[in-house]
């Protein structure tokens, strides 16, 4: 305990000492974690929005005019029993055709009585990315082969939109890895400015510590107050992203919610809560870790 309390208070001298550097430590891991911070709320609405988007992606297979009830429940089943599959609906041909009238009323007044629209079997996924998969295990089932609309050629009518399903999960695995690529990157700039400052500090105390190793202190007791202030840094500069992130929930993000009412930006507090206890672990790690590095680099221990 004695020796935490001299590794805090030589940390605060250190701290005191180098006011301006350890300032602009502190500065640099704010606004990386305030970044880093703002990427993550950011990203857990983009994420709700895609998710959204990709919960509309669904199957629709055209089944023939003449296949049986007891044909298209078996298809029906086998579809429920795929574990991508969250539901399995069917629209008959006049309800296709009610559908299709609700857009485009004068396509059907000119039909003159006549249903050219064929039943299909509709299905829901419980997960969107297996969309393809799915739907080529109906292409193959021998039981759908059956009933298709188109004779011999079951995947003219399975539909879900490939081009577009591809675009859209390739843009959205894009967004993903460009996230994670940013907080990455600065991440490692909030480090570098630790290593510096660490490093600065260690050169300023060089006699001191020559002083310490002579009179035989050990390597970790040596180390103690770098990685108390690196740490120091680090926490501080956390907490003031924190705060930041704080104020933009209770006041930005109402009106940002406000303005764009149509997407899904909501965020319940525990995502938040849950965002400032990754930031302010994320800076502790930061901080322990540029110091750790400017020690072995500089600090021959």
């Amino acid at each position: 305990m004695s020796s935490l309390f001299y590794f805090f208070r030589e940390s605060l001298t250190g701290f005191t000492r180098h006011l301006s550097t350890a300032l602009g430590s502190i500065i640099t891991i704010f606004l990386s974690l305030l970044i880093i911070g703002i990427f993550l709320v950011g990203g857990r609405m983009v994420e709700n929005i895609i998710s959204s988007v990709e919960s509309e992606v669904s199957i629709t297979a055209y089944v023939s005019d003449d296949a049986s009830q007891q044909d298209i429940d078996t298809v029906m089943n086998y579809l429920s029993s795929q574990e991508s599959v969250a539901s399995v609906g069917f629209t008959t041909k006049e309800q296709a055709l009610e559908n299709f009238q609700s857009t485009s009323s004068d396509i059907v007044d000119a039909l003159d009585g006549s249903n050219p629209l064929p039943a299909s079997i509709d299905v829901e996924l419980s997960d969107p990315q297996m969309v393809q998969q799915v739907a080529e295990d109906l292409i193959a089932n021998e039981d759908y082969q059956k009933i298709c609309d188109t004779e011999g050629n079951p995947s003219e009518d399975v539909r879900y939109g490939e081009k577009s399903v591809e675009r859209l999960f390739s843009l959205t695995n894009y967004v993903r890895y460009i996230g994670l690529a940013l907080i990455v990157l600065l991440i490692f700039i909030a480090m570098v400015f630790i290593n510096n400052t660490i490093r600065l500090a260690i050169l300023a105390r060089r006699k001191e510590i020559a002083i310490m190793r002579l009179v035989g202190a050990s390597n970790g007791f040596i180390r103690g107050p770098f990685l108390m202030e690196g740490a120091l840094h680090a926490v501080i500069g956390s907490l003031l992203a924190v705060g930041c992130l704080e104020l933009l929930r209770s006041f930005v993000l109402p009106q940002v919610q406000g303005a764009l009412a149509f997407l899904p930006f909501d965020l319940s507090l525990n995502a938040f809560i849950f965002v400032y206890v990754i930031l302010v672990i994320a800076g502790l790690l930061i901080g322990l870790i540029g110091s750790a590095l400017a020690m072995r680099r500089y600090l021959k221990v």
